[in-house]
This record gives structure tokens, C-alpha cells and sequence, in this order.
């Protein structure tokens, strides 16, 4: 069982190389994804190919799985309706993921935001208390 673990930690450093902030559900992202868009061209009778980033701005409502097989879901409203995606950890398609805002909730999971619209669905900014050591400067 040790070799699996080293062999999934090595993976991991390879397949990720800038790391990732630490966040939890709660928390609202913007997630940077790599989008390949492909189209055929008339003239020269070829696909082209363009790579763009696309930004996925929403609150971060759950994480599941562990190791490379760990995954987080977003959730946004996009012109009034609720959009869900769920995006692996470890994918080359994942540019970058930034921490808008930490947010302070009691559950692992919360996927009770989906019922709720306005005042409701909004969740509390957590604020991270300094150590006694940090005060002092």
C-alpha cells in the first residue's frame, strides 16, 4: 500500500506545477480553465486550433476524493440560473485557481445553496485570526 501512495505523490508533483491555495467549501474562487476551441477552416481544408483561458467565477460547495482523484465543485448564477461544475484537482486544464473570498460555514458539503436565492444564500467572510506571535508585529 506504501508504493501506491508514493507513486500517486509523485504523480501529483508532476501533472501540478505551480500549487494551488488552500481553500475549503465556502470559500469563493475564480477558476482559470483551459479552453480549447476547434474550427475548420475553408480555405486551407485544416482544423485550427485556439487555446484561451476562461475565467469560473462561484462559491466553492463541496470537495470529494483524495490523492489524484480529488475534485471540488463550483457553483454560480449565470443570468439568473444556478450553474454547477466540478473540476478536478489535478487537471492540466485547470490553469490557475485565486481565493476571492474565504467564506465561514459549519458543513463540508453545501449543497443547500441550491434552494436559496438573495439574502438567504449569502455566506459570512471568515477572518482568520493572527497567532500571538503575529500580533505583536
Amino acid at each position: 500500500m506504501d508504493l501506491l501512495k508514493t507513486l500517486e505523490a509523485e504523480q501529483m508533483k508532476a501533472l501540478r506545477a505551480k500549487a494551488h491555495p488552500e481553500f475549503r467549501p465556502g470559500d469563493t474562487l475564480k477558476v482559470n480553465v483551459k479552453v480549447v476551441d476547434v474550427t475548420f477552416d475553408e480555405k486551407t481544408k485544416q482544423n485550427k486550433t485556439r487555446e484561451r483561458i476562461q475565467a469560473f467565477e462561484g462559491v466553492c460547495i463541496a470537495r470529494q476524493g483524495q490523492g489524484l482523484n480529488e475534485a471540488f465543485t463550483v457553483r454560480k448564477l449565470s443570468y439568473g440560473e444556478g450553474v454547477e461544475r466540478v473540476f478536478p484537482v489535478y487537471s492540466p486544464l485547470v490553469d490557475s485557481i485565486i481565493v476571492v473570498r474565504k467564506g465561514k460555514v459549519r458543513r463540508a458539503k453545501l449543497y443547500y445553496l441550491r434552494g436559496r436565492t438573495g439574502k438567504s444564500a449569502r455566506i459570512t467572510e471568515r477572518v482568520d485570526n493572527a497567532g500571538p506571535e503575529e500580533k505583536a508585529s
